[in-house]
């Protein structure tokens, strides 16, 4: 992919939303090689005037809330109706053995996928906390650029990829299904707590009245959650993906959510949050990375291992080891010889 890559020619395709293009830029921010790290932060450094435009949604839901299906009604009423560009990110969960992906949930979005404004794309997960993909952020701005006023970002269901999901969006829109016992059972005081709006999904035939049963259960649910009367409580909607009733109302409060962040300012203070925690994330990945690669510190790590099994070495001490080995090695790569003082700001021992 490297290889004969321009990219100001990427950008230009994109910025004219070649989905050719798209699919590559969003393959190349995907990637952990080095090089293609660096041309990824090229290309978004070209494509950053062209973002930020986007209603940023992420959707989550319990499994068999129908988060696909939702999705797929949806995206179709947006693009045909409301006449906007949408594009999805579904979060698929990846092998923690062979790094593999099902990434099926484009069999269940069909019907939007085939059209001329939707733009599906599988993301594995990579085993990244909470199965939420790593470039799941620069995929979204990427999309942006190419001209996608929606973008939506199917989690893999709840847990604590609805933490990390709940930090790259504007709004974070829950869906839960009735019929399934007691409807608050297993719903955490967090997860409603992150929500922004929040949907009972098939509210159609005879599961209508117990649709309607949940959406109560849940608005008193809210209520619960603080006692300040003033603050904003998330709205409890029922909808179908199926008859479609209950879309429009849906959407229409992720609108006016929006709104109210614009009004109030605080959209901009939100993303500018969600940028410094982006910063550190980044930071935290890419000393992770120098830890896992670098020849000085798997060598300490062999060394400490192997003490550690025959009890030398306790693992407090093994990590003051390795940190130090890294310290040395940041040194050396950055003067050409190891500091023997900065390796003294880790404590522990060498011997």
């Amino acid at each position: 992919m490297v290889r004969n890559m321009d990219v100001d020619e990427l950008a230009t395709k994109i910025l004219e939303g070649s989905r050719g293009h798209i699919a590559r830029a969003i393959t190349l921010v995907e990637s952990i090689k080095p090089e293609h790290r660096r041309l990824a932060h090229e290309l978004l450094r070209k494509l950053a005037p062209h973002t930020g435009k986007a209603f940023r949604v992420g959707i989550t839901g319990v499994p068999g809330a129908g988060k696909s299906t939702f999705i797929n009604a949806m995206g179709c009423k947006l693009i045909t109706e409301r006449h906007h560009k949408v594009a999805v990110l579904a979060i698929d969960p990846s092998s923690s053995r062979t790094g593999g992906s099902i990434l099926g949930d484009r069999t269940r979005m069909g019907e939007f996928a085939a059209l001329d404004d939707a733009f599906v794309r599988p993301s594995p997960s990579a085993g990244h906390l909470g199965g939420v993909a790593r470039a799941t952020r620069e995929s979204m701005l990427v999309l942006e650029a190419a001209g996608y006023d929606v973008v939506l970002v199917e989690t893999v269901g709840v847990g604590q990829s609805e933490v990390a999901v709940a930090g790259m969006v504007d709004t974070f829109l829950m869906l839960q299904v009735a019929g399934t016992g007691d409807q608050l059972q297993g719903i955490k005081r967090g997860i409603l707590e992150l929500a922004d709006v929040i949907a009972i999904t098939k509210a159609d035939g005879d599961n209508a009245g117990q649709a309607r049963v949940a959406a109560r259960d849940l608005s008193i649910a809210m209520k619960l959650i603080t006692s300040d009367s003033e603050k904003r409580r998330a709205p409890v909607l029922t909808c179908s993906s199926y008859s479609g009733d209950g879309l429009d109302e849906v959407w229409d409060a992720v609108v006016k959510h929006r709104q109210e962040l614009e009004a109030d300012g605080v959209l901009h203070s939100r993303r500018l949050s969600q940028q410094r925690d982006w910063l550190w994330n980044m930071v935290r990945g890419e000393l992770e990375e120098a830890l896992r690669t670098s020849p000085t510190v798997q060598a300490a790590a062999r060394e400490v291992e192997a003490k550690l099994a025959t009890e030398e070495l306790s693992a407090l001490e093994g990590a003051e080891v390795i940190l130090r080995a890294f310290a040395a090695s940041v040194d050396e790569l950055a003067w050409g010889a190891p500091d023997p003082s900065r390796g003294q700001a880790w404590g522990g021992r060498l011997d």
